[in-house]
């Protein structure tokens, strides 16, 4: 069943439209193959094809549990998270654009 969603996911992958219309990679470029091979236990590639998606989807979840659970000290490690995140998008995507 794992494979198949993998394949699944594989097979319905969308292409980048703002590549596809500006010419240059977007910000969330490389996200889709990151999430497959993370699916695919392939961690490191995962890390190296997409570094923000670990946190983003730790993020997610902290989200989720801190609005089931409303800790009191919850929005400060969002509010943390939150900034990894952009600074792993941001900082990976000016590197790879600047070598355009």
């Amino acid at each position: 069943m794992w494979q198949q969603l993998i394949n699944w996911i594989e097979k319905h992958a969308i292409a980048c439209s703002f590549q596809k219309y500006f010419g240059i990679t977007c910000p969330g470029c490389g996200m889709q193959s990151s999430l497959i091979a993370l699916l695919k236990g392939e961690i490191l590639t995962s890390i190296l094809l997409y570094p923000a998606l670990l946190p983003i989807l730790f993020s997610m979840v902290f989200l989720i549990l801190h609005i089931k659970f409303n800790f009191s000290w919850g929005y400060k490690i969002l509010k943390t998270l939150f900034i990894i995140c952009f600074l792993l998008i941001l900082i990976p995507y000016l590197l790879k654009v600047g070598n355009i």
